[in-house]
């Protein structure tokens, strides 16, 4: 019995996110106030901000900085995680990045370093804006670099560049709009949990997993994924005239190799970062800096450090079942997205 209740107290503590103490005589103690604890693990976390890390080069005899900006995994602007985690939020790392890059007076050019299969539309479009002000702010040349994978809204970012690289193996495109969604009903009558929810609004559940969608709800939902497709379509014309727009297949979603996307106009050359860094500088090697901006408990030694983003337990769970974690991401997504548990994924 005494086992019994230990199990019970440890569950409970999970399942809150309150930071019990379980000692040998069974005895529970809150040292201090919940928000106390809050805030001591917000200043545990605090990293400082994003320091200048040099992966290439000598910055005292380079007068000239190439800035390698790293945009990788999931598009949100959350800490999609798990609980205690270090993790960042894309969106605002983003915009602290191009802060620093801003700021160093050596800069002479940036290249957006890409390895994302896309994300949340609105969180695509925060950062997209936030790239066409730095260039605003910044007039510098910038290059585009597209790694393993850069689909849906890790296309759409690359758009705001003047040139795209991409490797041969590298997936690209990826152009159109999914909302995640799942019908759940059976699957949850069989453990016996069942829905009574209360709502004011007849469509307050639009798109609920918990029945299947009436005709009325799929024609509403998929008049705004149409929308949101028109914008990422029309954004890939004004930033890549040279895309055609005589062949709908090459923006109806589906994805290309990196020598397809080129004869498709959404690259313009088959290459490595390093050759996106020599277009960037437009100057020999010798005379260039390479840096990037990370923590520092988060070191970069080369342009290609990826910042780790991923939970201690990514999951009471330990599997993944589709439309379980539905509500992780519950909004329209530009993402290529071929498994369905994709957003259990943190990091790529």
């Amino acid at each position: 019995m005494r086992a019994h209740s230990i199990g019970i107290l440890l569950l409970l503590s999970l399942l809150t996110g309150c930071r019990h103490v379980l000692r040998t005589d069974s005895t529970i103690s809150v040292p201090q106030p919940i928000n106390a604890v809050v805030t001591a693990d917000l200043q545990a976390n605090d990293r400082g901000p994003v320091t200048t890390w040099v992966v290439s080069g000598d910055p005292r005899c380079c007068p000239a900085h190439i800035a390698v900006l790293d945009i990788d995994g999931l598009l949100v602007n959350a800490n999609m995680t798990g609980v205690y985690s270090a993790s960042e939020n894309p969106v605002s790392v983003l915009r602290e990045k191009l802060d620093a890059i801003a700021q160093n007076p050596c800069t002479a050019a940036v290249v957006l370093r890409i390895n994302s299969p896309g994300g949340g539309v609105a969180a695509t479009e925060i950062m997209w804006h936030e790239l066409r002000l730095f260039r605003s702010r910044v007039p510098v040349p910038m290059v585009a670099c597209l790694l393993d994978v850069s689909t849906g809204g890790g296309y759409y970012l690359a758009t705001v560049a003047d040139t795209i690289v991409a490797y041969p193996g590298t997936i690209v495109g990826g152009i159109g709009v999914i909302l995640n969604s799942y019908n759940m009903q059976d699957t949850l009558a069989q453990f016996n949990v069942l829905d009574q929810s209360v709502k004011a609004g007849e469509n307050i559940d639009m798109g609920s997993s918990l029945r299947a969608i009436s005709p009325e709800t799929r024609a509403w939902l998929q008049a705004m994924a149409d929308e949101y497709h028109r914008s990422f379509q029309e954004t890939v014309y004004k930033q890549r005239p040279q895309v055609s727009r005589d062949d709908p297949t090459t923006l109806d979603g589906r994805i290309f190799t990196a020598n397809q996307a080129m004869q498709r106009g959404l690259i313009d050359r088959v290459g490595t970062l390093e050759d996106a860094i020599a277009i960037a500088c437009q100057r020999p090697t010798s005379e260039l800096c390479v840096v990037m901006y990370h923590r520092s408990a988060d070191p970069a030694r080369s342009a290609f450090a990826i910042t780790s983003n991923s939970p201690a337990t990514s999951s009471l769970l330990p599997i993944s079942v589709p439309g379980l974690e539905r509500s992780r991401l519950p909004t329209f997504l530009y993402l290529w997205e071929p498994d369905p548990t994709l957003e259990r994924a943190k990091s790529y």
